[in-house]
């Protein structure tokens, strides 16, 4: 527990604060800071984080759920195979309630038991080898932190033979929306605090195009308190003083050239190619898909699975949150017609989405 309760230590914390007030003062202008990452957006709420900043730094949450940044085609068309003849669909519970024009794969899988909550994509394999009737279908969404079990499972399935085991792609890497996004003229950024997990399996290496190419500072945070507040004086410092480096906060287990083991399965498993964001629209070489070896796995290989729509609900303003062009109170569903027990858009379903942390903890 010691890498986590000295991160907690309330003096600490305090000290921290006065550090970060301190070094704002030297900052030429108001700032906005991004964290690319769902856990940091829940942990910056929780921990009342907003309401300590000084005036002229301004946090903005950013892509960084995969529920969230998941189209709306996507949840469909796993809805629709669930729907499909001796297929159970296998997820993580975070997709269970996300709503496409269908419903969702909870209201699809209650009535036939046709989806199925893994904890590990390894569940899916050993199903699928157990019950060799029945079609079964991997829906792999996630990060690079997620994308190394993933790819195992595929691996896993491919050394086993499995006939009834596919994969519906819809993993997605993190640097390439970072570049997206600084690449859009209506959003204004000017750092960022880059997610601790991913970059575990990455490495820090995989952000320097933000200095070089764009002249941003990006520092890589743990998920605490005071990891997060040190993060955002290693930025303010590096604003105040014209730099734009890559800083790793996170050093207890982020290093610059990230997991060799994980990243070597992702290689051999996945390739990358353009793929589609909520909200940020067709990313080039954004999303994971199988390797050719691989592809007796695809699920658009195996069934005639129809066109979807992408198209956001109305009214809803997943997108703009996602890019850190509003507040998630500035859309005007949030607390009305869209809440947790009845979401509109996927950002106030996920335990990671910025409209459910400002729903929980601040009602901001």
């Amino acid at each position: 527990m010691k890498y986590l309760d000295e991160f907690r230590d309330p003096e600490l914390a305090k000290s921290l604060v006065a550090k970060l007030k301190k070094a704002a003062q030297k900052l030429p202008a108001r700032v906005n800071i991004m964290e690319i990452c769902g856990g940091h957006t829940m942990a910056i709420c929780k921990y009342g984080i907003h309401d300590i900043l000084p005036e002229n730094i301004r946090l903005v949450s950013g892509p960084g759920c995969p529920v969230c940044v998941t189209p709306v085609n996507i949840i469909d068309t796993a809805i629709w195979l669930s729907q499909q003849p001796d297929t159970k669909i296998f997820t993580f519970g975070d997709m269970l309630k996300v709503p496409g024009y269908q419903g969702s794969l909870m209201e699809s899988g209650k009535a036939a038991d046709s989806v199925k909550m893994i904890y590990s994509p390894l569940q899916s394999v050993s199903f699928a080898g157990e019950n060799t009737d029945l079609k079964c279908v991997l829906l792999g969404v996630g990060f690079e932190t997620t994308a190394p079990m993933l790819a195992s499972a595929v691996k896993q399935a491919h050394e086993r033979k499995l006939k009834n085991f596919y994969y519906l792609s819809a993993g997605k890497l993190t640097p390439p929306a970072m570049r997206a996004l600084l690449e859009d003229d209506n959003v204004k950024l000017d750092a960022f605090i880059a997610p601790g997990h991913v970059t575990t399996i990455t490495g820090a290496d995989a952000y320097k195009f933000i200095g070089k190419d764009f002249k941003k500072p990006c520092v890589v945070s743990g998920f605490e308190l005071c990891d997060l507040l040190a993060a955002l004086i290693k930025i303010i410092e590096q604003l105040s003083k014209g730099r734009h480096e890559v800083e790793i906060e996170y050093s207890r287990t982020v290093t610059f050239e990230g997991n060799k083991k994980a990243r070597k399965i992702i290689e051999e498993v996945f390739v990358t190619a353009d793929d589609n964001w909520r909200g940020l629209g067709i990313i080039p070489l954004s999303g994971y898909r199988l390797r050719e070896k691989f592809l007796e796995f695809d699920v658009t290989h195996n069934f005639n699975i129809p066109e979807f729509s992408d198209e956001e609900p109305s009214g809803c303003r997943c997108g703009d949150v996602l890019r850190g062009i509003c507040l998630p109170n500035d859309c005007g569903l949030f607390g009305k017609k869209c809440a947790p027990d009845h979401a509109v858009g996927p950002c106030m379903v996920s335990s990671e989405g910025s409209c459910a942390a400002h729903f929980r903890y601040t009602k901001r």
